[in-house]
């Protein structure tokens, strides 16, 4: 007998949804963006105005690092400045958690920002006057933590990045790699629900920017914080991004998975984007499995695997290498023969 009782779906809300944003610089045009019931671009433009952003949508699901990346102009820090609050929409709306940031008073917004966000900038933006350890604990005596308590955890931020023996140095004292660490341990002193960072290792040379790199993904292998990264380095997007969303023109042409990029790109402007990038550095083995002709007694690859990382396994092989998922039950094989056709 069926029960009378409804059931109820789980629904999970997205940690950060942008839905149709647009930003538009210009008060005639920003006005009739504002009124329209479906705006087109031309027509704002023609009203004297700027269009930034143009119809934004995507969400961003807890723990996931959101890659926002597209040249100069193409409007990434100006949507990155209207996920956060910094930027009015002109149209549109942005939700952290279900809360709709475009519906609170000025009060609310800069509350939530402080509970909520953070975010790590460029140009590192530290207080010159203060050591590291004030500088990390800057945040937290903006919210009138007590001096003792705040000290304590702007230590423990600094040790988290590596930075512990340096809490009484001051910024001029430091390389730019440090710089930025101290850049980052501030950011996180607060346990932010969403970290937001806006090209952060762009002003750094490129060894120390790997380096920062590697150590960006080892703070997300212990805090799984939900990110949002801007960037115009298409490597680091594709190195460090769940999902990425390319930019151009303030429009967002696709979002998706680096494979989906690859493999599946919307448009010309997105092919030529990717094209010059080895497949081998995006493609992971759940992408490109055979079927299972005869399991191995031990699977030796996983389909989470990037082929870059796997290939000579694969190369040195003489017979097809079985793959297998999460739980560690096989899915499916890779060869030299299959791997030739995805790499033609």
């Amino acid at each position: 007998m069926m029960s009378d009782r409804a059931e109820t779906a789980t629904v999970t809300v997205p940690m950060l949804e942008a839905s149709g944003v647009w930003k538009v610089f210009g008060s005639r045009a920003a006005r009739a963006c504002a009124l329209a019931e479906q705006p087109q671009r031309e027509a704002i433009a023609r009203e004297a105005g700027v269009v930034a952003l143009e119809d934004a949508s995507f969400t961003v699901q807890r723990g996931e690092i959101f890659v926002i990346m597209g040249l100069s102009g193409s409007g990434k820090s100006t949507l990155l400045r209207c996920l956060t609050g910094l930027y009015d929409c002109t149209r549109g709306s942005v939700s952290i958690e279900g809360t709709n940031l475009t519906r609170l008073m000025r009060p609310q917004l800069v509350e939530l920002r402080r509970r909520k966000i953070s975010m790590v900038f460029q140009n590192f933006a530290l207080l010159p006057h203060l050591n590291a350890l004030d500088n990390v604990a800057f945040p937290l005596r903006v919210r009138g933590v007590a001096p003792a308590v705040r000290a304590e955890q702007a230590s423990q931020a600094l040790h988290l990045v590596g930075l512990g023996q340096k809490q009484r140095s001051f910024p001029h004292e430091l390389s730019g790699g440090q710089q930025q660490r101290i850049g980052i341990a501030r950011s996180l002193v607060t346990d932010p629900d969403i970290w937001f960072l806006d090209e952060p290792f762009s002003a750094l040379d490129p060894l120390i920017r790997r380096e920062m790199q590697d150590e960006f993904q080892r703070l997300q292998g212990q805090l799984h914080k939900t990110i949002v990264f801007v960037t115009h380095d298409l490597d680091e997007a594709i190195r460090l991004g769940d999902r990425i969303a390319i930019m151009a023109d303030g429009k967002i042409l696709q979002v998706g998975s680096p494979e989906q990029l690859v493999l599946n790109p919307a448009d010309d402007y997105v092919k030529r984007f990717v094209s010059g990038l080895p497949r081998e550095k995006v493609l992971r083995l759940g992408s490109m499995l055979e079927p299972l002709q005869q399991a191995i007694s031990t699977p030796v690859l996983k389909v989470s695997d990037l082929l870059s990382d796997v290939l000579p396994i694969i190369v040195q092989a003489d017979q097809p290498l079985t793959v297998a998922d999460g739980a560690g039950l096989p899915v499916g094989q890779i060869s030299r023969k299959g791997l030739a056709s995805w790499l033609a």
